[in-house]
């Protein structure tokens, strides 16, 4: 957490080390990435830094914090445009197509994303892991437990996995397209218009078919090209 200097600190100033370090650890990762360079950037000392965060893991979690924020903020917005009132898989599955282009249109937070993922210090990443897993779990899980409550998913759902499912598939999805051997299955590293589209698709056919409502028959799931297919009975 910053310090109490941080917080006295002025507004232009606390912007520019926050500039600096995203732009650090987006191009470097924790274990990469330079105090010395954030300093310099922010124009300020190296041992400011060591005044406004306890150490540079801290001041990682923080800039993870920040960035993590900025997206939550824009996905929370379109959520209530989205209505998550609607039949859960079908929102589920716009709501994905809307994390998928978010950070094809947004590289500097693909970059600290993929910054937070694959970062090779443990204890990093279990503090950057830990706020990332926070704001996905604080949007996710009320919107999960909305679904349930409105039948659409099975009584006996396991919620828990569903929510540890989502946490994989997000970062996954936002990634993959961009780093080649990611998803050697589905081909979501084919950066063609409609392969983000349909790997979506498919994914969220999977998990309605294993957490959604047991009724007539499940929902129909629609495709890119905005035909509807119904899947087979139980």
């Amino acid at each position: 957490m910053p310090t109490v200097t941080w917080s006295r600190l002025g507004g232009e100033r606390r912007a520019a080390v926050v500039a600096a370090a995203e732009a650090e650890f987006a191009a470097h990762g924790f274990s990469a990435g330079s105090l010395n360079v954030i300093a310099r950037r922010a124009g300020v000392a190296k041992g400011s830094l060591f005044q406004y965060f306890a150490d540079k893991r801290d001041l990682y979690a923080y800039i993870t914090d920040v960035g993590s924020q900025r997206v939550r903020f824009y996905m929370e917005a379109r959520i209530r445009e989205l209505d998550p009132t609607r039949p859960f898989f079908d929102f589920l599955t716009d709501l994905l197509d809307v994390w998928v282009a978010y950070f094809a249109e947004h590289p500097r937070d693909r970059a600290l994303h993929a910054a937070a993922s694959f970062e090779v210090d443990t204890d990093a990443r279990v503090s950057v892991r830990a706020v990332v897993h926070r704001h996905y779990l604080e949007v996710l899980r009320p919107l999960v437990d909305d679904a349930r409550s409105r039948g659409d998913l099975r009584g006996d759902a396991d919620v828990d996995a569903l929510l540890s499912l989502l946490l994989m598939l997000l970062p996954h999805l936002a990634l993959a397209p961009y780093v080649r051997g990611m998803d050697p299955v589905l081909g979501l590293d084919d950066l063609s218009s409609e392969q983000p589209a349909l790997v979506v698709r498919r994914y969220v056919a999977v998990l309605s078919a294993a957490f959604g409502c047991v009724c007539a028959s499940l929902p129909a799931i629609t495709t890119i090209e905005g035909e509807k297919h119904e899947q087979d009975t139980f």
